[in-house]
């Protein structure tokens, strides 16, 4: 088959290229590495700064007493007296700690509530809860404040770190829902003006406990 000068030329710079292949300008980008390296300050630290950064209130506690009188404190400065926690085990730990306000038993009008989560993203801010949860899907959004109790042991550097960590928990059987909420709900789609609260909480808490 003839080829025609140009077709042999465009072959002949395609074979040149070929033979000196242009270096990935960014290696570290491909594969399995993530291009975000570890933060060398505490994770607790780190999730503490983005969270706050991100209009979250944050509060470090040092065991659980410490968090019941916390929680007491916050529940009374903002006059809430609709408290709602669906799970047992965390009402328990609380009850045994000397917080009681959460006797309301109504979420579509209560003021707050309170769930455990999964991890805390700490280069994200980002709080992951899932289905499997004993709160479940909905509590975490629905009412207009959410407060999360969590330890530094469910601390993780980066979101890939939170799925490997999904995995190895679940074997393989992943929750139908897993969520990461990264701060109180917001929205700009309305005239390009930032709305906090629209399709979820409006104020999020996250207690940190150091266990």
């Amino acid at each position: 088959m003839n080829v025609s000068p140009a077709k042999e030329n465009i072959f002949k710079k395609i074979r040149k290229a070929l033979g000196n292949p242009t270096p990935l300008p960014f290696p570290q980008s491909e594969g399995s590495d993530s291009v975000y390296q570890p933060s060398t300050q505490d994770l607790g630290l780190e999730f503490a700064q983005r969270f706050t950064n991100l209009q979250g209130k944050f509060v470090f506690c040092e065991n659980y007493k410490e968090l019941a009188s916390q929680l007491n404190k916050v529940v009374a400065a903002n006059k809430w007296d609709k408290v709602y926690c669906k799970e047992e085990g965390l009402r328990k730990t609380l009850a045994e700690n000397q917080f009681n306000n959460y006797s309301y038993n109504d979420l579509s009008t209560c003021d707050t509530a309170i769930t455990s989560c999964e991890w805390l993203v700490a280069r994200t801010g980002s709080i992951v809860m899932s289905a499997a949860q004993e709160s479940g899907r909905t509590v975490s959004v629905y009412a207009p404040v959410h407060i999360c109790i969590a330890h530094t042991s469910q601390l993780v550097y980066d979101v890939k770190d939170a799925l490997a960590s999904a995995r190895e928990k679940y074997a393989g059987n992943l929750p139908s829902l897993i969520t990461f909420a990264t701060g109180p709900s917001r929205t700009a789609d309305i005239e390009k003006m930032l709305v906090v609260g629209v399709h979820g909480p409006k104020e999020v808490y996250v207690f940190l406990v150091d266990q």
